[in-house]
């Protein structure tokens, strides 16, 4: 009989892009909406990115741009919340 394996994390890779020098984080259903993980600008050129590593599901997040909280203009998949604006979605695969 075989063992059951856990699902393992997958690193998901968030991007933005914007002027240089702006403050960007995303949060979502994967950290309780908290914006603790930060996008960084590593050329200092606008493109913003951040390694996340999830669990295989469904989360929806979005992004805090200098204090203001935006969907992702790249995802095309969104649902509505319950502030009347839209959170992006992203499917996370297992292996």
């Amino acid at each position: 009989m075989k063992k059951a394996v856990a699902p393992s994390r997958r690193a998901v890779v968030f991007q933005y892009v914007d002027a240089p020098g702006k403050s960007v984080a995303v949060a979502g259903s994967f950290n309780d909406w908290q914006p603790d993980k930060v996008l960084s600008d590593k050329k200092g050129d606008g493109h913003y990115s951040c390694r996340v590593m999830l669990y295989p599901g469904e989360y929806q997040y979005k992004f805090l741009v200098d204090g203001e909280w935006r969907s992702d203009a790249e995802n095309p998949d969104f649902v509505p919340n319950e502030f009347g604006s839209l959170n992006s979605v992203i499917i996370v695969k297992a292996k």
